[in-house]
């Protein structure tokens, strides 16, 4: 595919359309990875070669459509991109995520602009994966970064780091130490000789995420390769659980079309009367509900990315936000549909595991498991009733 002459919007589109033709291998590859417990590397090679990663960087960095001046600018084409990886492969989709997460927070940091030119040249041009080093669940200590001349040295331990497969840079989230504490970010590669990577990741689904623990001992970080945090602003709840809902919503079509393939194989219906499956009408009406259900939730995963692309003044964050967290509601109900389906359809036989139809329900049932929905209705319910968002304290500990 040659792109150099295309403009902005139609490069944009032909590197989905190039996602979207990918979909049949990176499900193949990610199977292999379910089975193995590895990280699919070879999915993010199909995909560095599609050019894909030009959709994670600024446009000035020989990105495809973001600004990158703005941390929202491009939203519902970063959430279409995330969604169509996910429909081949959920593992390869949230790694992919993570990466193009992380470059915008990066950018939207004060860093040097060299640092922030050579981490978008690494991920467009080596398939660098970017990792967000910040969950402390079970850890025994929070991470610090403590200044010395020339950086800082961080030490600590994060669980879930998701995307830490292949190792890449990490973008590690702790406190800065001295008179007054405060959140800060540090950009650590996790090649470094005083990092540990545990490979302890071994649970039921999203296996390929490799979301594994990672050790931070006394790592030196120089200077321009660390920055403060800032309080995140209430849109970014919402606009991240429209990430999940991609995921979701990914995983769901995945085993719609796994479902819908395997089915085009049968020589028989449910029952006798029926010669083959294409002739049956429960397959058919099960087949045509599960496809209604996820063309609903992809309408609204896509409607409320464009409203968070579009989303300028701030004088709306609560109804955007809620916006996201419908959306991930909707998204995770009708994935886990078609998931529970896919053995009603398919039957006996396609239990095999080499066909891993079960990596779906698996998958999906993992990571909705990330965040309780039911949190999700009750902040869309407490603004049907009173127009606001919870305090930030609901969302996030800080």
């Amino acid at each position: 595919m040659t792109l150099t002459s295309l403009s902005p919007s139609t490069d944009t589109e032909a590197l989905l359309d190039a996602i979207r033709e990918l979909r049949p291998q990176l499900a193949a590859n990610g199977a292999i990875s379910d089975r193995d417990n590895t990280d699919p590397a070879a999915n993010f090679t199909l995909l560095e070669e599609a050019g894909a990663n030009r959709l994670l960087v600024p446009v000035d960095h020989g990105g495809a459509f973001w600004s990158g001046t703005s941390f929202f600018d491009g939203w519902g084409t970063y959430v279409r991109a995330v969604t169509e990886v996910c429909v081949g492969d959920g593992p390869t989709g949230q790694n992919y995520l993570i990466t193009g997460m992380v470059c915008r927070e990066i950018f939207d940091g004060d860093l040097p602009d060299s640092t922030k030119a050579e981490v978008a040249r690494r991920v467009r041009d080596e398939g660098l994966r970017l990792v967000a080093s910040n969950s402390e669940a079970g850890s025994p200590k929070t991470v610090t970064a403590r200044p010395v001349p020339g950086g800082v040295i961080v030490s600590g331990t994060k669980t879930f780091n998701s995307n830490s497969g292949s190792s890449g840079l990490a973008n590690v989230g702790c406190v800065l130490e001295g008179e007054n504490p405060s959140r800060h970010h540090v950009l650590v590669e996790l090649t470094h000789p005083d990092v540990e990577l545990h490979h302890d990741w071994d649970v039921m689904g999203q296996r390929g995420t490799y979301s594994q623990t990672v050790t931070y001992h006394d790592v030196f970080v120089p200077d321009g390769w660390h920055y403060p945090g800032h309080t995140p602003p209430p849109l970014l709840f919402g606009a991240v659980m429209i990430l999940h809902a991609a995921i979701q919503q990914g995983v769901g079509e995945g085993a719609l079309h796994a479902m819908v393939e395997y089915v085009r194989t049968l020589k028989r219906g449910t029952m006798p009367e029926f010669a083959t499956a294409a002739e049956d009408p429960l397959v058919l009406r099960r087949i045509g509900d599960v496809s209604s259900k996820l063309a609903a939730s992809r309408a609204l995963l896509l409607d409320s990315a464009e409203r968070i692309d579009s989303h300028r003044d701030g004088n709306d964050d609560a109804r955007t936000a809620i916006d996201g967290y419908r959306a991930k509601v909707a998204c995770l109900e009708s994935s886990l549909d078609a998931a529970n389906q896919v053995y009603e359809l398919t039957g006996a036989r396609s239990t095999s595991n080499k066909y891993r139809l079960d990596r779906f329900w698996r998958n999906a049932r993992t990571f909705a498991s990330h965040d309780p929905t039911d949190a999700k209705n009750i902040y869309v319910g407490l603004y049907e009733v009173t127009g606001e968002l919870p305090p930030l304290s609901a969302f996030l500990r800080i």
